[in-house]
């Protein structure tokens, strides 16, 4: 499967949490297949919010986190826009997302993907064309 897919960040973070050994596994053999077939994008909210929960939660080092975004910085990056807020605000309203899988779902939304990774949000859920999948 070659489809562009949008990551949200708990995939990126479980590839680092040793204490989820399957969920790691499937998520370092995920991120391995989009980064190999050039197909999968992130936004900048996921990048920070990774390099956030990575250095608290996981207790890994700035550095170590940093050179694991420069890693992802091999993924489509995107970078919203104000007028993609209101968006993702209409997307919270009709859809009951947070603020924050709204502002995901937005990224994965105008990056054309077809499917977002998500241990997050409600598996199986389409929205216009994007299908959202938990991997785990």
């Amino acid at each position: 499967m070659n489809a562009k897919t949008f990551l949200d960040t708990n995939v990126l973070l479980y590839a680092d949490d040793f204490d989820s050994p399957a969920k790691q596994k499937r998520a370092e053999n995920l991120i391995e297949h989009l980064i190999s077939t050039r197909t999968g994008c992130v936004s900048m909210q996921v990048l920070q919010e990774y390099f956030s929960t990575a250095t608290r939660k996981l207790r890994m080092s700035p550095n170590f986190a940093r050179r694991k975004i420069e890693l992802y910085t091999g993924f489509n990056v995107l970078t919203l826009q104000p007028v993609d807020l209101f968006a993702a605000i209409d997307l919270h309203r009709d859809h009951q997302f947070s603020i924050w899988d709204a502002l995901i779902v937005r990224a994965a939304l105008i990056s054309d993907c077809e499917i977002l990774y998500s241990e997050d949000m409600q598996d199986g859920q389409r929205i216009d064309g994007l299908t959202i999948v938990n991997p785990f």
